[in-house]
């Protein structure tokens, strides 16, 4: 049995789904990683064989199946084999106790679900500052995080929306995401002007108005600022 039968065999039997955004690190142990990367390398090669790609003369296929096989393990799906990054809360309990929002901008990339083809864009992250503060970087690298596997944006915002609540424990939440998509874009209608907004909204952010607006008028200050308005 290969190793990622083995790892199915675990999942199965603990009942846990292996959907292609679904993280599964808890079931992969020390050194398997690897082991993944090695048996993913010969499941490439035989792509490559199978589209008529020399992989023995062509320099530049030489290695190819290796290659991809580490950018998937490694980038562009890291987000279903490693953990959660750490996220060290810190109390919200000074003297000038922080009441207000915060509203975090996070470059995104990930994958469609579909077709393997890139979606990049920005994630707004807004809350209302709870008994929990975390680092700002955080946030930028749970949304990373959630981000780096096959996906759907409409799952994605969901996604950063739970984990930023858990690491927070932020009960008033908005995550605003707007990206473009690969799979519109280089194969289908191929629309190059193509761009997708999703909107998760929790607490205030969905129930108060005037909280609702305060999040998208700071969004609008930070595109302005992103172009250099």
């Amino acid at each position: 049995m290969n190793k990622s039968e083995e790892i199915k065999a675990r999942l199965k039997k603990a009942g846990k789904r292996f959907w292609a955004g679904d993280n599964i690190s808890a079931f992969i142990e020390d050194g398997e990683k690897q082991q993944l990367i090695e048996e993913a390398t010969v499941a490439f090669q035989g792509v490559l064989d199978t589209l008529i790609i020399d992989q023995v003369t062509d320099p530049n296929s030489m290695g190819t199946g290796r290659r991809l096989a580490k950018m998937y393990f490694n980038e562009l799906m890291a987000g279903r084999y490693d953990p959660i990054p750490t996220a060290t809360a810190f109390p919200n309990d000074s003297t000038e106790r922080y009441e207000g929002m915060l509203v975090v901008r996070s470059e995104l990339k990930s994958m469609c679900s579909h077709h393997h083809q890139p979606v990049a864009g920005v994630a707004y992250i807004g809350i209302i500052a709870a008994d929990k503060l975390i680092g700002l970087s955080k946030y930028t690298r749970i949304a990373q995080w959630c981000a780096r596997r096959g996906t759907l944006q409409e799952e994605l915002a969901n996604d950063i929306a739970k984990e930023i609540q858990s690491a927070t424990d932020a009960e008033h939440l908005g995550v605003y995401i707007q990206a473009t998509h690969g799979c519109c874009e280089n194969r289908g209608i191929m629309a190059m002007s193509s761009l997708t907004q999703t909107t998760v909204l929790r607490g205030a952010f969905k129930e108060d108005a005037g909280t609702k607006k305060e999040f998208f008028d700071n969004i609008k200050l930070q595109q302005q600022f992103a172009c250099g308005a």
